[in-house]
């Protein structure tokens, strides 16, 4: 008998992508399938642990900029405008009463909009990841080593840090790094400088290797040392330290929609790992529910995956709260996220239409993503 001939992983999880994403996005899915087909754009998340003032004199020669400080700037000005805007057509309309009246009104539209929600929405400042504009493709060179041997910075996708930045780490906060490996994330956590306490945690033996690499090759020992590592499975972790952390980071393991389409190695589109992709939203959900369980009352976790597909995203969210109610008698509110849109759209093409969380999507010009996040209150 012949044998059917071998399709290569990438055609699979492509094909698969253009049956079910092209129903998702709709006229938007050719722009995001070419952005996943092309070389994707990466940050630098700048290591605050080695002196960086020569590293940020260099990026910004290369016109390259800090998106996390930046981000408030351009939202309050395009807030301003607007308001100075709006002012402007109250005062072309018939008025009663006096000039001084107009100007007390104009000065309430401007304290308005410097008090609106994106202004407001606290970001962490210490974070500073460098990303080259719109329609720029430099690539940024290898990280080098300073004198204590640390890398000057981390090369990631940029929209990897939108999660961390959602968590909001506050000083002292307990926190905890549910998947953890390679470590981006866990090294976006310390960056911030006010972990009370790191617990960062991956099922991979493995990939926790990375992990002590990538903190190796970043973090001083003593910073290092405060770190708590472990390689347990995640689902289990409610039971082992439950009702512990004030913020929980759930980065699941998913389909991985850029690696699909263009790595052979490690493709979960292989046809032997067929079962485990068709379980990928039943383990997402554990996961969650682990995360959630390992949250004190009043504690926050953040949700992400790095892809489009609305199974591993929405569902496994809806579906999380659903249990947390009927099962653990524990009340879940999604914390509204929108003014990331607000704040990111110079850097990052969001999708408008995603009902629930933030959804990043690759596109040309800006080519980061896709990036799937969505915050939790306990």
């Amino acid at each position: 008998a012949t044998t059917a001939p071998r399709i290569p992983p990438t055609r699979l999880a492509l094909h698969h992508f253009d049956v079910s994403y092209s129903l998702q996005l709709k006229d938007l899915w050719p722009s995001v399938r070419a952005g996943l087909l092309c070389e994707q754009k990466y940050g630098a998340l700048l290591n605050n642990f080695s002196p960086v003032d020569h590293v940020t004199q260099e990026l910004e020669l290369l016109n390259a900029t800090d998106f996390v400080s930046e981000a408030p700037k351009k939202a309050q000005r395009s807030q301003r405008g607007a308001a100075v805007e709006e002012a402007g057509r109250e005062e072309g309309r018939p008025q009663e009463g006096s000039g001084k009246g107009r100007t007390v009104m104009q000065a309430e539209v401007m304290t308005r909009a410097e008090t609106s929600p994106p202004l407001r929405a606290s970001i962490s400042s210490n974070i500073k990841c460098y990303t080259f504009p719109r329609g720029d493709i430099t690539r940024f060179r290898p990280a080098r080593p300073d004198t204590l041997g640390l890398l000057e910075y981390y090369l990631m996708d940029a929209a990897s840090l939108l999660p961390v930045l959602a968590l909001n780490v506050q000083p002292d906060d307990f926190v905890l790094d549910l998947c953890a490996a390679p470590g981006g994330k866990t090294l976006a956590l310390l960056q911030t400088g006010v972990c009370g306490h790191l617990a960062a945690n991956d099922i991979s033996i493995s990939r926790t290797k990375r992990l002590y690499q990538t903190l190796h090759s970043y973090v001083p020992k003593e910073i290092r040392e405060t770190v708590s590592v472990t390689s347990c499975d995640g689902r289990d972790w409610g039971q082992l330290e439950g009702s512990t952390f004030h913020k929980v980071l759930v980065d699941v393991p998913c389909t991985t929609d850029r690696h699909s389409v263009m790595e052979e190695e490690n493709n979960i589109f292989h046809r032997r790992r067929t079962k485990e992709r068709q379980m990928l939203p039943m383990l997402q959900l554990q996961l969650l529910m682990a995360g959630i369980l390992a949250t004190k009352p009043g504690g926050e976790v953040v949700y992400s995956t790095c892809s489009l597909s609305p199974l591993q995203n929405e569902y496994v969210i809806e579906r999380a709260i659903e249990i947390a109610e009927t099962q653990f008698n524990i009340s879940i509110h999604v914390e509204d996220l929108s003014h990331f849109q607000t704040l990111f759209q110079d850097t990052f093409s969001f999708f408008s239409d995603c009902r629930l969380g933030e959804l990043v999507l690759p596109h040309l010009t800006a080519n980061f993503g896709p990036m799937y996040f969505c915050k939790l209150c306990r």
